[in-house]
């Protein structure tokens, strides 16, 4: 099967052919079809799957062939993070640069300037949005979004939108708009509360589940059993000793990503943070400077795990074991990219040993274990990422 076999619009079939796809993945394969019928879809597929075509495709499709309102919007992408909504939007661009459709992202952190040209969009019309409930829902508020007419709601990520708390945003959006409408869900996972807010939103919906896929062959997986102490003496060492150029750490929260590139920086690492601290500039900034291979070391929270697409990443580096078996597969998945190789390290304090098993058990096989290397120090400081605890007093008879 190939692309031609879903009979696209022609200016359509032109962007398909020029942005270089061949042949439908299992996503795009299952879910365009249905979408072009019509359907309300409920899709469980993970990032790097072709996940993001399989909703624009359709939905471009679509737009094109109807009589559309210049004055409204027609189509309406939410999405948890800026990062994502730049990606989409940029997706986005490519699919219709020969055609007449018009898109606007929508954000948070940006300037005065950037408000200006959202509301005038907004309110003049825009064919598609691609937006973050949050900075949405400042100009709903203000009555001049032109939602009245929409045709097509993609939630794309909704597992992460839930998890950020975005549940009641993403419910007073959907009050100011049109009940008829097709609506696309697309999440990484399926917890009950995704089938809830299925249930809430979509009429009918057909359900599409594509399996959780293995890591690539092509990415060397390995783990080390340390004490939190030994952590960036080990990261010092594997760094020093691989001549990396391009380097990922995740930790699972922010101010252990302060904290750890802080330390990177006092031993002469070139390390760069990126976080929910930080302004849009600062982010975008951050991310041009490791994908021109500027800055080698990235430090990062799991707001890029699904959000970063920069090709020849060599290392990824679990600083502390990701909460889930997905969050792995979608940690480890920034590198091996574009048929690379590459390398993601996991470290393992004794309290994660669980957590590991079951990462294990859901990517179907064992990884490496690697014995520390004798030169391996533990930080005489208090270790990056752990809770200093009150001294514990004997309460007063």
């Amino acid at each position: 099967m190939d692309f031609c076999s879903f009979d696209f619009h022609p200016t359509l079939k032109e962007s398909i052919e020029a942005s270089g796809y061949k042949k439908p993945t299992p996503i795009q394969e299952q879910a365009i079809p249905l979408i072009l019928q019509g359907k309300d879809l409920i899709a469980c597929a993970q990032t790097g799957t072709g996940k993001t075509a399989a909703f624009l495709l359709p939905v471009i499709n679509g737009l094109l062939n109807a009589e559309r309102k210049d004055s409204e919007v027609h189509a309406l992408i939410l999405v948890p993070t800026r990062e994502l909504a730049i990606q989409i939007s940029t997706h986005l661009d490519g699919l219709t640069y020969f055609t007449e459709l018009s898109s606007m992202a929508i954000y948070g952190g940006g300037d005065g300037g950037a408000f200006v040209r959202e509301k005038q969009a907004l309110s003049t019309g825009v064919d598609i949005v691609v937006a973050t409930p949050g900075k949405l829902i400042s100009h709903l508020n203000m009555g001049y979004a032109r939602m009245k007419e929409l045709d097509y709601l993609i939630l794309d990520e909704a597992d992460r939108m839930l998890d950020m708390g975005f549940h009641d945003d993403i419910m007073r959006i959907i009050s100011h708009l049109p009940t008829k409408r097709q609506t696309l869900l697309f999440s990484a996972t399926m917890p009950p509360k995704i089938l809830q807010l299925a249930k809430k939103i979509l009429h009918a919906p057909v359900e599409i589940n594509i399996a959780v896929s293995k890591p690539p062959e092509t990415i060397q997986q390995l783990q080390y059993t340390v004490s939190d102490g030994e952590k960036i003496p080990l990261i010092s060492h594997v760094l020093s000793e691989g001549k990396f150029k391009s380097v990922l750490i995740f930790c699972s929260k922010k101010q252990t990503v302060k904290q750890l590139t802080r330390q990177l920086q006092k031993l002469e690492l070139d390390a760069k943070e990126i976080h929910s601290d930080l302004d849009q500039q600062q982010r975008e900034d951050v991310l041009q400077g490791f994908s021109s291979k500027r800055v080698p070391i990235l430090v990062a929270t799991d707001i890029l795990s699904r959000g970063i697409h920069i090709d020849e990443i060599e290392l990824v580096i679990n600083f502390d074991v990701p909460p889930d078996g997905e969050d792995y597969v979608h940690r480890i998945g920034r590198t091996a990219r574009a048929e690379n190789k590459g390398m993601a390290i996991t470290l393992v304090n004794p309290m994660d040993q669980r957590k590991m098993k079951r990462i294990e058990s859901l990517i179907g096989k064992r990884i490496e274990r690697v014995e520390l290397p004798p030169t391996i120090i533990p930080s005489p400081k208090a270790p990056v990422g752990s809770e200093r605890r009150p001294p514990h007093r004997r309460r007063p008879r």
